[in-house]
C-alpha cells in the first residue's frame, strides 16, 4: 500500500491509500481509504508508515520518573517575591536568608515543627526552587539563629513601607502556650488559649490601620497587658523613625498611666475607649446623657475635669444591647434554677442549719457573674431569694453602650472616623486568629531557648505578613467581602455587601468559579504538580520537569498573586 496524490480536477489533490496488484500482465490499483481531509502532519505519518518506517510509542522514549506538588509553592514563592520578601531580610543573598525564605513559605503552606517541615519538603518543589535540598533540621536552627539579630532593620523597614507620619497604628496582644516549661519566657499568666497547667509567653503586634503586621514583640507569659504599650510606642518613636502618629489600643493597653506618658512623649495621638465603670461615674455626674441616644446613636460631649484637653464620643448599638440583656436573662435563670435547688432542700428538711445553708448559696450564687442581682434571706431553716430589679436595671442601663476616648482633634479626625479606627482593632484580632489557627499555627510552642522562641514567634508574623496578602489577591476566590466602603454608620455591626451575600448564595465567583476558604485555595493550588520526565533513544537519555495543565482556579490564582503590590 502505499499514499497516492491524484488531481480531483477541481484545481486540487485527492490524498488516497491505495493498493497495487497484476492480474495477468495488467498492473491494477485498489483505493483502501481517502485521506485528503486528514491533518497534513498524519497524512505525512500514514505515508511514512505505509514505507516501512518504525514508530515507537511515547512510552517507550519518555516517562514521568516523578512528580512533586507545586502550585501552591509557585504561588507563595511568587507571593515573597513580589513582596520583596529576601531584600526585606537582607540586601545580599546568603543560604541563611534563602532558609529563613523556605521557612516563611512553610509557615505558609504547611506549618510544622522544623522536624516535620523538613520531612514535608520532599513532597513538594520548595527545596529544589530555593536550592536548598540538602538543608537539615539544624540548617534551619542555624538560620533561626543568623535571623534575629536583624528583626528590629527587618521591621524599620516594614515601618517605612506601610507607615508615614500621622498614621494610625493598631496594637493589640496575645499569647500562646508552651509544650514543656524551660524556656525564660514560659510562665503562669491569664490563659487565652484555654490550656489549663500550660505555660505561655505573650506577645504584641502592631500593625497599619488595615491590619498589615509591621511589628512583633515577645514577652514574659505573665506580662501584665498595660506594661507592653509603651515599649512598642518607644520603638516606632525612636527606633524606626516614625516621629509622629496616632496610637490605638484597647483600653487594658491604654491606661491612665500610659497616656500621661504618652502626652510627654509628644506627636503621639491615641484612641482608646472607656471602661465601664469610667462611663458609669460620667453618668452619674450627668456629663453623658443618655437620653440623646433617643436622637442619634452616636454623639459628643465634654468632661473638662476628668479628661482635660480630650474628646469623647458616646456610642449605643442597639443590636449589641438586646444581646447583652438577652444574655443577662439567661445567666439570672441559670443561677434561680440552682437556689430554687437549695429552696427545695431547705424545704425538705434535709438542709437546716443557716451556716450550711449560707455555704451551699456561696457555692452557687456568683457561679455565672449575677449574684449581685439577687436578694439572699438565710435564716434557721429558711432559705429565700429574689431578683433585685433596681440592680439589673441599673446594670443594664449602659447595655451597648461605649465611649471612645482619644486626644485628636475634630479636624484631624472625625467623630465617625474615630469609631471606625477604633473598630479597626478587630483585624489585629484577626491577625491572632490566623496566627492561631490550621493556617499558621503558632501554637503549642515546642522551642525552649529565649532566642530561639523570640524568632519563632516573628517567622509566624512575617508568614501571615505574606498570608496577608495573598487573602487581599485572592479575595474574589473566597468568600471574603470585597466591598470596602465604609458604612455610614459606624456604631452599627458590619453588614455583608450585596455582591458578598450573593457569593455565599451561589458559592461561585462572577467567573463562575467555586468558592473556597483561604485553606481550599493553597490546597487547590498543591494539586498542580510540577513532573520529571526522562527522554531515551536507547543509547542516550536526558531528563526534564514541566508544570501540568492548570485549571481555571489555579490559573486564575496564580494570575492574582501577580496583583500584589507593595
Amino acid at each position: 500500500m502505499y499514499v497516492d496524490r491524484i488531481s480531483n480536477g477541481k484545481g486540487g489533490l485527492a490524498i488516497l491509500v491505495r493498493h497495487s496488484y497484476r492480474e495477468g500482465k495488467r498492473s491494477l490499483k485498489k483505493t483502501i481509504a481517502n485521506i485528503t481531509h486528514f491533518p497534513p502532519a498524519l497524512v505525512d505519518l500514514t505515508e511514512r508508515y505505509l514505507k516501512g518506517e518504525k514508530f515507537i510509542g511515547i512510552d517507550e522514549v519518555m516517562t514521568n520518573v516523578g512528580a512533586r506538588a507545586h502550585g501552591h509553592v509557585q504561588a507563595v514563592l511568587s507571593a515573597i517575591k513580589k513582596l520583596r520578601i529576601p531584600e526585606l531580610i537582607d540586601s545580599r543573598r546568603f543560604r541563611e536568608r534563602d532558609l529563613v525564605v523556605a521557612m516563611i513559605a512553610s509557615r505558609v503552606l504547611f506549618p510544622k515543627s522544623k522536624l516535620a517541615t523538613i520531612a514535608s519538603w520532599e513532597l513538594t518543589t520548595l527545596p529544589e526552587e530555593l536550592g536548598i535540598e540538602d538543608a537539615t533540621e539544624n540548617d534551619l536552627y542555624a538560620a533561626m539563629d543568623w535571623l534575629l539579630p536583624r528583626k528590629e532593620r527587618i521591621e524599620s523597614r516594614l515601618v517605612g513601607r506601610h507607615l508615614k507620619p500621622g498614621d494610625t497604628v493598631l496594637y493589640d496582644l496575645s499569647s500562646s502556650y508552651f509544650e514543656g516549661d524551660k524556656c525564660p519566657l514560659a510562665s503562669y499568666g491569664y490563659n487565652r488559649d484555654k490550656k489549663k497547667g500550660k505555660k505561655q509567653v505573650n506577645y504584641g503586634m502592631a500593625t497599619d490601620i488595615e491590619g498589615r503586621p509591621v511589628m512583633f514583640e515577645t514577652f514574659v507569659g505573665n506580662t501584665s497587658d498595660s506594661t507592653t504599650l509603651l515599649p512598642i510606642v518607644e520603638k516606632l518613636h525612636n527606633k524606626h523613625g516614625l516621629t509622629k502618629f496616632v496610637q490605638a489600643a484597647d483600653r487594658r493597653m491604654l491606661t491612665d498611666p500610659n497616656i500621661e506618658v504618652l502626652k510627654s512623649v509628644g506627636n503621639v495621638d491615641w484612641i482608646t475607649v472607656l471602661r465601664g465603670d469610667a462611663i458609669k461615674t460620667l453618668v452619674n455626674q450627668t456629663n453623658l446623657q443618655l437620653g440623646l441616644f433617643d436622637e442619634t446613636n452616636l454623639f459628643e460631649f465634654v468632661a473638662k475635669e476628668d479628661y482635660p484637653g480630650e474628646r469623647l464620643i458616646a456610642c449605643r448599638n442597639p443590636f449589641l444591647k438586646k444581646k447583652l440583656a438577652a444574655d443577662r436573662e439567661s445567666l439570672l435563670v441559670k443561677t434561680e434554677q440552682l437556689l430554687e435547688a437549695i429552696v427545695k432542700r431547705v424545704n425538705s428538711g434535709r438542709l437546716k442549719n443557716s451556716g450550711k445553708i449560707g455555704v451551699a448559696v456561696g457555692k452557687v450564687i456568683n457561679k455565672f457573674k449575677v449574684g449581685k442581682h439577687f436578694t439572699i434571706t438565710i435564716e434557721e431553716g429558711h432559705f429565700a431569694f429574689e431578683r433585685d430589679e433596681g440592680s439589673i436595671g441599673e446594670d443594664g442601663m449602659l447595655d451597648g453602650i461605649y465611649v471612645i476616648r482619644t486626644s485628636l482633634e475634630a479636624e484631624d479626625l472625625d467623630a465617625p472616623s474615630c469609631v471606625h479606627t477604633y473598630k479597626s482593632l478587630s483585624k489585629v484580632e484577626a491577625a491572632f486568629e490566623a496566627l492561631k489557627s490550621m493556617d499558621l499555627r503558632i501554637r503549642p510552642i515546642y522551642h525552649y531557648t529565649e532566642n530561639r522562641v523570640r524568632t519563632h514567634l516573628f517567622l509566624c508574623m512575617l508568614a501571615f505578613y505574606v498570608e496577608w496578602h495573598l487573602r487581599q489577591a485572592w479575595a474574589e476566590l473566597t468568600y471574603v467581602d470585597e466591598d470596602k466602603s465604609i458604612r455610614e454608620d459606624p456604631v452599627f455591626p458590619a453588614q455583608r455587601s450585596d455582591s458578598a451575600k450573593k457569593k455565599h448564595s451561589t458559592r461561585h465567583n462572577g467567573d463562575g468559579l467555586r468558592l473556597r476558604e483561604f485553606s481550599g485555595v493553597i490546597e487547590a493550588l498543591a494539586a498542580l504538580p510540577k513532573n520529571t520526565y526522562r527522554v531515551s533513544n536507547g543509547e542516550h537519555s536526558e531528563m526534564f520537569k514541566r508544570v501540568a495543565g492548570m485549571s481555571n482556579l489555579q490559573k486564575r490564582a496564580i494570575e492574582l498573586v501577580q496583583t500584589i503590590k507593595i
